[in-house]
């Protein structure tokens, strides 16, 4: 992706002002099954940021190990995205 789309598509994400504006644009956006990807992603990141170990995610999130350790991999080349708007 092109900095320039990357700026667009943040700047785009930055407009909704309540949850119910960005609940309309994400699901204008994205498939429901992105939806519940992203949504996934979220809770797993959540988790990890608590120190909840890999193994308890995939049984309480009824996800792989696999998955876990994405979110894992994920969070560790994060630029503070997580850790700044999910904790």
């Amino acid at each position: 992706m092109s900095a320039s789309n990357l700026h667009e598509l943040a700047g785009v994400f930055a407009r909704p002002r309540t949850p119910k504006e960005a609940e309309v644009l994400i699901t204008d956006l994205l498939t429901p099954a992105e939806c519940a990807d992203i949504a996934q992603r979220i809770q797993i990141v959540k988790m990890l940021l608590r120190g909840v170990p890999h193994r308890t995610i995939s049984e309480k999130l009824g996800v792989s190990i696999a998955k876990v350790t994405r979110g894992s991999r994920a969070l560790k080349r994060s630029r503070g995205g997580f850790k700044k708007f999910l904790r």
